[in-house]
């Protein structure tokens, strides 16, 4: 065997280690999770036939009523303001073909979610309403502006005195936080986008769905959809690796029990959960 086969030969045998090694989450600061162990309400404690719509006021406020953390997602508007809101249109919530990042926050504010009388809230408004009440896990929803959002997030969030960890697909917005804002606990958010049909994403599905921007950005934990747990890379990452793990969306009390000794965050929507796992 030549010396270049030999050299190709070690680097192939390498590859499968750096592969792994690569997925390894940060695990110096296991600590500070502990607020957000349990339970969390998947855009707020909603419930639509009681007026309250997901990532609305009122979800946020009867969350933080009930002792329950919160997740929420932000956007920011065309004219840069970060907005509570979960889709990149209105469709869904308002059944208009509007994107956010194409309305100004008059324009979006113009519109009532899901046919409610609730606007879409701005960051700033949900800060001011939770006032430190339970933590919250908040969703960057990051795309070709995410400096830019992750610049306007962390400057609101810098006066926030309530616990936060943010977390996101995209690993930009984590490696961000990491350089800018370290002190700030970070969560990859992953799933399969091509069996979730957004086949878009082709070129980066096997980076996300393995987790492999880790050794970039260093989480604090890694936040995966229900659907895919019982997949490959959550076992590399919960068993190998013991990240802390989340799991979303959760909604009965079976799924808690099914994944309880994989998962120590349980971000749920369609049930009252009866104490903390």
């Amino acid at each position: 065997m030549t010396g270049f086969w030999k050299k190709a030969a070690a680097f192939a045998g390498l590859f499968p280690v750096c592969f792994l090694l690569s997925m390894r989450p940060g695990r110096g600061r296991e600590d500070r999770m502990q607020p957000f162990r349990g339970y969390i309400a998947h855009r707020g404690l909603h419930d639509l036939k009681a007026g309250c719509p997901e990532n609305s006021m009122p979800a946020f406020r009867r969350a933080a009523d009930a002792g329950f953390g919160i997740e929420l997602d932000v956007r920011l508007t065309g004219d840069g303001v970060p907005v509570v809101v979960h889709d990149e249109d209105l469709f869904r919530a308002a059944g208009v073909r509007r994107r956010i990042a194409d309305l100004t926050l008059a324009g979006l504010r113009q519109y009532r979610l899901f046919g409610t009388e609730e606007k879409v809230p701005l960051l700033k408004e949900v800060l001011e309403a939770v006032d430190g009440r339970v933590p919250l896990i908040i969703e960057l929803k990051a795309d070709i502006r995410c400096r830019d959002l992750c610049e306007k997030a962390a400057a609101l969030l810098d006066r926030y005195r309530g616990i936060y960890c943010i977390e996101s697909f995209s690993p930009a917005a984590l490696r961000w936080f990491r350089r800018h804002r370290s002190e700030v606990l970070r969560g990859q958010l992953s799933t399969d986008q091509w069996k979730e049909g957004n086949r878009q994403w082709w070129y980066a599905d096997p980076f996300l769905k393995w987790c492999t921007g880790n050794f970039l950005t260093r989480p604090d934990f890694v936040a995966y959809n229900l659907r895919f747990m019982d997949t490959p890379p959550v076992f590399t990452l919960s068993r190998l690796w013991r990240a802390e793990m989340a799991v979303w969306t959760v909604r009965s009390p079976e799924e808690v029990r099914k994944y309880r000794k994989c998962c120590s965050i349980f971000i749920f929507e369609g049930f009252l959960p009866d104490g903390r796992p």
